[in-house]
């Protein structure tokens, strides 16, 4: 299998992702300033334009205050 680019899973994550920061009343600005980023990297990750490395996910995970397992949560094997 040859990585091609963002997947579904990376939107999933993505949305996710999204639908936390807005429930906490974070800003992409907060939330790319707790984790070293730019907004404009936050937006990508949100849209699953880009995928997150697993040392990123993490981080996400921290600041969002979720387990990693968190982005996972509805997607199918």
């Amino acid at each position: 299998m040859s990585y091609l680019g963002p997947t579904i899973i990376d939107q999933r994550v993505g949305q996710r992702m999204l639908e936390r920061r807005k429930g906490l009343g974070l800003t992409q600005r907060d939330v790319a300033a707790a984790i070293d980023v730019s907004y404009a990297q936050i937006q990508k990750y949100e849209s699953g334009a880009n995928a997150m490395s697993a040392s990123r996910l993490w981080q996400m995970s921290i600041a969002l205050d979720v387990p990693v397992s968190y982005f996972f949560d509805g997607v199918e094997k």
